[in-house]
């Protein structure tokens, strides 16, 4: 069983997002727990990369074309760590 952990600005964020992206971010939640990270990549629509540049050593999954999930994991303690929900810049 993997464990998540959320910024406590990830609540206040959900609120003010779309609906769809939400009910997209519970599912990849449920992934995450029940599976572990390696399933996400199972997922195309996810399209979940490892991130580079400011962002070294963290991954993003999509959550629409315009919403992404940045997140970390630590191995030692089977941990998600959500850093934040945000609009990708194109």
């Amino acid at each position: 069983m993997w464990a998540i952990k959320e910024h406590r600005d990830i609540k206040k964020a959900c609120k003010k997002l779309p609906s769809s992206v939400v009910k997209k971010y519970e599912l990849w939640k449920k992934i995450i727990v029940r599976h572990g990270p390696e399933k996400l990549r199972e997922f195309p629509g996810f399209h979940d990369e490892k991130l580079m540049g400011k962002h070294a050593g963290e991954r993003s999954s999509r959550l629409s074309l315009q919403h992404r999930v940045i997140y970390s994991v630590e191995r030692g303690i089977v941990t998600v760590f959500v850093l934040e929900i945000t609009p990708h810049k194109y």
